[in-house]
């Protein structure tokens, strides 16, 4: 009987550490806007290109051909960034852009399609306001998509969206 109860003890303890590993395994990758570079890509920095004022030459979206890191593909993982609403209502968007900084796509050109995230979250997320910063959690994609307002490179099928918090 004592051999049996150790048995299961020692059966218990190694269920509960693998039930552990799997559960950081799974915990998201904390990423940030350069880990959406491949290493050795120079990438155009529009941010301090952009304008406020000018011709519609300055809307133009650079680097089209901007290449996506592959490895990320089908990742869990977090990005902090803007919101730029493409669908929903006065209470919940349920479709965006997250972009790098503030008025990227809105008051300023687009940045680079790597630079650039498609976001749909199923039931949709009250955002209260565009200027605060925002963290996106979910599963990130390269496959691209196009919009009217900019071609992007990489998308999230979102399971969480938080306030950016130092």
């Amino acid at each position: 009987m004592l051999y049996f109860r150790k048995f299961t003890l020692l059966c218990l303890v190694i269920f509960s550490f693998c039930y552990s590993f799997n559960g950081h395994a799974n915990a998201p990758k904390e990423i940030f806007w350069e880990d959406l570079i491949p290493k050795g890509h120079v990438q155009i920095d529009t941010q301090d290109q952009a304008s406020h004022e000018g011709s519609e030459q300055n809307w133009i979206q650079p680097d089209l051909d901007a290449p996506v890191v592959k490895e990320l593909n089908g990742q869990s993982v977090s990005l902090p960034g803007f919101v730029v609403p493409l669908e929903g209502d006065s209470e919940m968007i349920t479709e965006f852009l997250l972009v790098p900084y503030f008025g990227a796509c809105i008051h300023v050109p687009p940045p680079p399609p790597n630079q650039i995230v498609h976001v749909t979250i199923k039931g949709g997320v009250p955002i209260e306001s565009l200027y605060d910063a925002i963290v996106v959690t979910g599963i990130i994609s390269t496959e691209g998509w196009s919009g009217d307002i900019a071609q992007v490179g990489y998308k999230i099928k979102a399971v969480g969206v938080a306030p950016f918090e130092l």
